[in-house]
Formats: C-alpha cells, structure tokens, sequence
C-alpha cells in the first residue's frame, strides 16, 4: 500500500480496513523527482497533495539577497503540503533534497476522503498539525537557542522520526545534508554551522559526515539539546 508508511508514523486515531482502503483508492498516481529539483513553486495553483515515500524533502523561502531558510524536512511517510487541500497554493516553495517518489491524491479525493469519513478527516488533520507544532519549534531554535544548541536539537529530532520510521541503524541514520542545508535550516551560515559540528564531534556527541549521523551519547546530546519530543505528539 502506498500509506504504509504514513499509517506506521500517524498511528493515531485508528483506521479501520474500509477507511485504510479508501486513503490508499485515493492515490490518482506516484511520480518522481531528481535531487535538488524544486517540484512546488510559492504562489503557483495547486491541485493535489503530495505523500513522500522515499528520499528527503525541504519545504523553504528563498530572500531576494540569496540567502535560503529551510522551513522543515520532510521524511518519507510525511504529507508535504497537506494544507494546499484548502489553501489552494503555497507561500513557500517545495524541493527535493535527494531522488524522491511521492503519491498524488488530488484535491477532490482529499474532499470525498474528509465527507466520507470523520476518523480520516481527524487523521489528516493532526498530521497537519504536528507539522505545525514542528515548525513552532523550529522558531525557537533560530530565535532563542545557542547555535550548537540548535543543531543538537536538529539532530534529535530527526533520529526521533526517523527510529520511528524504521530509518535509524541503531545509532546511526541517514540524513542526507550538505552543511550549506544544516546551515539553512538553523539560521547559520555554512562556516558557523561547520564550526558547531566540529564542537559537537569534539564534545562526544554526535558525529556527521557524508550524510551519516551517528549518535555518540544519546542522554548527553539529549540534555545539551533541551530536546523534549511532546512535540512531535508521537503515540
């Protein structure tokens, strides 16, 4: 099924076998896009909602002096841009950080989804809303957090959806990122952010290298973070 993946993540509320079918029935089709190719641009009309399946997304703001803010990362098993169902467009633009495949639901399936079904309509709508809640703590890492703080907290978070993904090695897990996108998403720039990941290495807590991190002392990354996951709202 195509929403495996979102089920194992999103396990609650509970679908049941008819509701499960409809949300899969719901794919009009997968499609896939090549690494750094930006796939929703802001303002454009949109149609449909995007499920990662594999491979890593950025949703981000470009400034008119160039500079980029990487506004969340999305794993597979994540709806990127669930909100353009009511929306219509986005603010923001969408880019593939690395190969990826996405499903397709459109629009008027997403609305016969949420008639036909108060639990699917719930479901969709706390993925929605952690989303939200991600991205509130996003603002406070770039806007009241140290800068190795803010990359520790990165870290943990994404070992956290990504364990929970089945996508973390035991301590090691797979986050495909240049230090120009560390950078990016903490509000750093690349030399600052460089600087940062040669403390966290040296302090003993986390090792990155070719798009590998590797957790060295989980309750000590997890105490210099301040990383509480009641944010993520995992069940």
């Amino acid at each position: 099924m195509y929403i495996d993946l979102f089920l194992k993540t999103h396990r609650t509320p509970v679908l049941d076998a008819d509701e499960v079918a409809a949300l899969d029935a719901s794919v009009a089709r997968c499609t896939t896009f090549s690494a750094r190719q930006i796939f929703i641009r802001q303002h454009m009309p949109l149609t449909q909602c995007t499920l990662l399946l594999e491979g890593f997304v950025e949703r981000f703001k470009d400034t008119p002096e160039g500079r980029r803010q990487i506004l969340a990362i999305h794993v597979p098993g994540d709806f990127v841009d669930l909100h353009s169902y009511p929306l219509k467009r986005l603010e923001h633009s969408v880019a593939a950080l690395t190969d990826i495949r996405v499903a397709l639901f459109p629009h008027p399936a997403i609305h016969a989804l949420t008639e036909k079904s108060a639990t699917i309509t719930e479901l969709l709508w706390k993925s929605t809303m952690i989303d939200a809640a991600i991205n509130r703590e996003w603002i406070v890492s770039v806007g009241a957090r140290g800068a190795a703080i803010r990359l520790a907290h990165l870290f943990c978070e994404m070992f956290v959806r990504l364990e929970r993904a089945g996508m973390a090695s035991g301590d090691s897990f797979a986050l495909p990122l240049t230090q120009v996108d560390l950078a990016d998403a903490t509000g750093l720039t690349a030399v600052h952010a460089n600087r940062m990941l040669r403390q966290l290495r040296e302090d003993g807590l986390v090792t990155f290298r070719q798009g590998v991190a590797t957790i060295l002392d989980w309750p000590k990354l997890r105490a210099f973070a301040e990383f509480d996951p009641t944010y993520l709202f995992l069940d």
